[in-house]
């Protein structure tokens, strides 16, 4: 899933926007490009490791990073299949930290996701199902416009959009202000029995590494 804008995946923040949802995400996902318990401490600063484990209850996940507004935006969309014991972590500078709000775009499969704040407690998690697929009306995508509703210029195809599309996409947002956010497959998240306030174990250090 993909953060959906201000900021998906999935990509308010991840994936925010009043005019346009999808150009709203996509300009925001776009500027961020441009101003380019975890057992995994990162040693380069420049290089993130890729993947981190993380103990959540009394279960440990492997999870991929998603660091950046491009791998962020793209999260687990497109995956057929997500392993019981791995997932996804996405990570917010301190910048980017708002009120986020995801969506399940092009994800085939059952998704759960848990928002954390900057001291990585819960503010909200959900179970999140897969949408029909594309019309054939919601498959040719545009780039990222701005307020006055012209593309920007030179816009990474990543950042370009189907506002149709966008639009119908149901949002699953974070309550409050979240730094970090976890994808995990579907169903696995009800049996940890998680709470809003509950605190999850993250190297703090991820978060100055984050674009």
């Amino acid at each position: 899933m993909a953060p959906q804008l201000p900021t998906a995946d999935r990509p308010v923040n991840t994936r925010t926007r009043p005019i346009g949802r999808a150009a709203s995400f996509a300009a925001a996902a776009l500027a961020a490009f441009a101003l380019a318990a975890c057992d995994d401490t990162p040693k380069d600063p420049k290089s993130p490791p890729k993947e981190v484990k993380v103990k959540i209850a009394d279960k440990t996940f492997t999870l991929e990073l998603a660091m950046d507004a491009q791998t962020r935006f793209k999260g687990l969309s497109g995956r057929t299949e997500i392993p019981a014991d791995r997932g996804m972590l996405f990570v917010f500078p301190d910048a980017q930290v708002t009120r986020q709000e995801f969506v399940m775009r092009d994800c085939p499969v059952d998704i759960d996701i848990i928002y954390l704040d900057g001291s990585m407690r819960i503010t909200a998690w959900h179970e999140m199902k897969p949408e029909p697929p594309r019309a054939d009306d919601e498959k040719k995508l545009s780039p990222p416009t701005d307020q006055f509703g012209r593309p920007i210029p030179n816009a990474p195809e990543w950042t370009w959009t189907n506002e149709k599309y966008e639009q119908r996409l149901k949002r699953y947002p974070s309550k409050f202000s979240a730094q970090y956010v976890i994808e995990l497959k579907g169903g696995v998240a009800k049996p940890l029995n998680l709470k809003e306030g509950q605190k999850i174990e993250i190297d703090p250090g991820l978060k100055k590494l984050a674009k």
